[in-house]
């Protein structure tokens, strides 16, 4: 087998175990492989799909950031409290938030660069810097009852498809989820930044030989994450209909989940957001088939992405020693 046919080899697995799954799940119980199934799915692994394709930059170039889920928190409420506090329009609050989120990934990716700190440090700081400011915001929860959220986002542009006997409606966080997915698969294939990402991830020496912009690429890719963890966190805010200082304690995790699982290398330099997608739809998988199991402690979700992710950074190992 060739070096390239091993890379591909984590990715269909993750399609194979997503396809068996599915199946195993329609053959055990009934009502199983239906349209709601489905659409409840991507309903509710929108927000972690966004955030795990920011990830995936960053992993991507062999780095990490555990700041996700603490930026996601603090924009579910600082969105929130824009909009029902200080009378922002909910667009405006939303472009607030997503240019802070940029911002502030920007601001690790430079501390990282110019200190020369390990991303591992400088993320978990950020984690705790970005969870502390979420609840200065505001210590509790806010619901948000913007007539604009309730009857125009969440409501007049959700997209109907005519299956069923009502039909079925699709809210615009899924399209949000799909639109980012695209947009990222663009930049990681078909730009100069995205060979650039892949390379440093690969081996920064012979980018460097290549004569690429390194310091450009490991800026890119943490204003990339902080940017699209704050779109996670609107996502999550729109899905929720509110905004909490508390929500999302360790989704980073799920997303490194999400990350590895679709076949990304945690070493860098191999992977896509195609795989990543296909991680959170296995990851959304397993959930559904315990909720439909009825009997099972939701723990046991934990306990097979643990499993999962531990047999496929094995096989990561294995690819990575035959390479050598």
């Amino acid at each position: 087998m060739t070096r390239v046919a091993r890379r591909h080899v984590p990715i269909l697995t993750t399609f194979t175990l997503l396809i068996a799954t599915f199946l195993a799940g329609s053959a055990a119980y009934t009502n199983f492989a239906s349209v709601g199934v489905v659409r409840n799915l991507l309903v509710d692994n929108a927000f972690l799909a966004v955030a795990a394709v920011g990830a995936t930059f960053v992993i991507l170039s062999g780095a990490i950031d555990l700041s996700v889920g603490s930026v996601m928190a603090c924009t579910s409420i600082g969105v929130a409290a824009l909009i029902e506090h200080h009378a922002v329009h909910p667009l405006a609050a939303i472009t607030i938030a997503l240019a802070a989120g940029g911002l502030f990934g920007l601001v690790q990716g430079l501390i990282i660069e110019l200190l020369r700190l390990p991303p591992f440090l400088v993320t978990l700081a950020g984690m705790f810097f970005a969870r502390g400011a979420a609840f200065l915001i505001h210590p509790q929860s806010i619901g948000i009852k913007h007539p604009f959220v309730a009857d125009v986002l969440n409501d007049q542009l959700s997209l109907v498809l005519p299956l069923g006997d009502r039909g079925i409606s699709v809210p615009i966080t899924v399209d949000v989820a799909i639109f980012a997915i695209a947009v990222a698969a663009v930049v990681l294939r078909s730009t100069r930044f995205g060979r650039s990402v892949y390379a440093v991830g690969d081996d920064e020496n012979s980018a460097l030989l290549m004569g690429l912009n390194i310091r450009a690429a490991r800026l890119g890719v943490f204003a990339i994450s902080g940017f699209y963890s704050a779109l996670a966190g609107v996502v999550f805010t729109l899905y929720q209909q509110s905004g909490d200082p508390a929500a999302c304690k360790g989704f980073e995790l799920d997303a490194i989940a999400a990350v590895v699982i679709g076949g990304t290398l945690l070493r860098g330099g191999v992977g896509s957001v195609l795989g990543t997608g296909l991680g959170v739809l296995l990851l959304g998988l397993i959930q559904t088939i315990i909720t439909f199991q009825g009997n099972l402690s939701s723990w046991w979700t934990r306990i097979v992405i643990g499993l999962l992710v531990l047999a496929f950074v094995a096989l990561q190992g294995q690819i990575a020693k035959q390479d050598r």
